[in-house]
């Protein structure tokens, strides 16, 4: 199957089965996603949704979250991943939030990137879901799951990121990184992937691989 064929599929499936795809991480605007985005990283949305409540309430601004400490901050992180990092980071997004962009979001990848704690992935997050921009972050799941299926042979992230953009039609960009990583997180598990109920079987590069595999296997037992 050609490599345009699989994303057509692809594309086509996900358009008619969750079109509206979305974040499982709660928040209310851009300010509250672009923290929950930096407290998510290797840790769990469960998690993240837990701690964020009181944290918002607490912080509702740049300006709020700018004045205080990290320490303080840490005290409403702590069950995160890496909660002493996060927390600086948290402080130093909010100053340069303040100082930089006038306590907004900024909207381009480029300046996403200058905010503490905000790598590529976190950048593309922000862009696709609050700005609804082209912008296709990859992530373990999105990564795993497009190598698995064959939307992409890349061996590091970005090259997984620029295949996905080079032929994901525009418009499903933002939308499509959220179908990955949802098939990621409940079908194509990273140990024993769901194959039985999963509906990309026929376009998938590792189910097609794991029959042969047992057609050889039950071959070579006769």
């Amino acid at each position: 199957m050609r490599k345009k064929d699989r994303f057509s599929f692809f594309v086509e499936h996900f358009s008619k089965t969750q079109p509206f795809a979305e974040t499982e991480l709660h928040y209310n605007n851009p300010f509250e996603l672009l923290i929950a985005v930096i407290l998510s990283a290797q840790c769990t949305d469960k998690r993240i949704n837990q701690v964020t409540p009181a944290l918002f309430q607490r912080f509702p601004t740049p300006e709020s979250l700018a004045e205080v400490s990290s320490d303080i901050v840490f005290d409403y992180i702590r069950t995160v991943s890496y909660p002493n990092n996060k927390a600086k980071h948290l402080v130093g997004m909010a100053n340069m939030l303040v100082n930089n962009f006038n306590s907004k979001v900024p909207e381009q990848i480029n300046d996403l990137q200058k905010l503490p704690g905000v790598g590529r992935k976190t950048a593309n997050v922000i862009a696709s879901v609050v700005y609804n921009a082209p912008a296709m972050a990859v992530d373990t799941h999105v990564f795993r799951v497009s190598r698995r299926i064959g939307l992409s042979d890349g061996k590091t992230p970005l090259a997984v990121e620029k295949d996905l953009v080079k032929y994901i039609p525009e418009h499903y960009v933002h939308v499509a990184h959220h179908w990955l990583i949802l098939h990621g997180r409940y079908v194509c598990v990273a140990r024993s992937p769901k194959c039985d109920i999963c509906h990309l079987t026929s376009i998938c590069k590792f189910y097609n691989k794991l029959q042969l595999t047992k057609t050889k296997s039950i071959s070579n037992k006769k």
